[in-house]
């Protein structure tokens, strides 16, 4: 039983940038809150994979696909930083990949988009993992010690992402005009997409307050949007290329950019499943894990043999 009490000592440590770890006493809105994020966080990591491993076996050469290879790999162990800080919370990891396998557990909504050319992998790096930066750095500090932790390493590794995404867009963009045709292409089409992935706007967001009073969360959706775009816009002027939004503008007196509003039905619509992939995403991930119950079990009976062999 919770009483205001422990809930008055609970929101008085945290104010002090003092870290919760798996053995602390916390609220159960708070522990709830925690697994729901980092499961969709560790599931967004894991479908994350799907549209860039397409791309493994048709890049233009051995390098390109040395480096996407490396990189489906960081996200595939991204994933399993945070299902194991999710399982610190008491909940089987089993259970929440089921979850996913079944399409009950949501992920990030950008990944059920098609990626149509080998400028959309340069695309998805710059913009999708550059805005999964700016979003995971503040993370860094949120106040849930084995989410702090798994998102140090996830951040170094994202950058490098983000690094690969922009050079490919530059030498696209630097390329024949047919090259910098497809680049902008990609940008038109994951741009609004990729702010899409920080949330509703401010005024829809139904856990925001209470997630930045107990310090999980740092900033706003929309203030981490807005230094996005901030951070966005002149690497885009840098490469030749358009931001496609007609009503972008810079404003000198905030100092920021001011920027047209979002397709929010659209958005909507995909995370309730709706999008152009989202049954391919989940029929994917649900194939592979059928298909890989037989490494399961035969780990499993390997471990079980030896314990016994151990015990005799």
């Amino acid at each position: 039983m919770e009483n205001q009490e422990q809930l008055d000592k609970f929101s008085a440590y945290v104010q002090q940038e003092l870290k919760i770890e798996a053995k602390d006493w916390m609220p159960e809105q708070y522990r709830k809150t925690l697994v729901r994020q980092m499961a969709q966080h560790a599931h967004s990591e894991v479908v994350g994979m799907l549209p860039e491993a397409n791309w493994i076996t048709r890049a233009p050469t051995l390098k390109r696909k040395a480096i996407l290879l490396a990189k489906v790999q960081d996200e595939g162990g991204h994933g399993l930083y945070l299902y194991s800080a999710v399982e610190t919370l008491g909940v089987e990891r089993d259970d929440l990949v089921n979850d996913l396998n079944h399409g009950i557990a949501k992920y990030s909504s950008i990944f059920n988009y098609p990626t149509l050319s080998w400028s959309d992998i340069g695309a998805v790096g710059w913009l999708v993992d550059g805005a999964a930066i700016v979003n995971q750095v503040s993370l860094q500090r949120t106040s849930y010690g084995p989410y702090s932790r798994a998102m140090i390493r996830i951040c170094k590794e994202e950058s490098f992402h983000q690094r690969q995404g922009y050079v490919i867009m530059m030498k696209m963009a630097q390329g024949s005009a047919e090259q910098k045709k497809m680049a902008q292409d990609s940008l038109n089409r994951w741009w609004w997409p990729s702010l899409m992935m920080f949330g509703p706007s401010d005024k829809d967001s139904t856990h925001s307050q209470q997630n930045m009073a107990w310090r999980i969360k740092r900033h706003s959706n929309d203030e981490l949007r807005q230094k996005f775009i901030d951070m966005t816009v002149p690497q885009a002027e840098y490469l030749g290329l358009t931001i496609p939004d007609p009503d972008l503008k810079w404003n000198a007196e905030k100092g920021q950019y001011d920027w047209g509003e979002i397709d929010w039905d659209e958005f909507w619509n995909v995370v309730k499943g709706n999008g152009m992939c989202n049954k391919e995403r989940v029929a994917a991930r649900k194939k592979a894990s059928d298909d890989g119950a037989w490494v399961r079990e035969a780990a499993t009976a390997y471990a079980n043999k030896r314990k016994t062999s151990k015990v005799a």
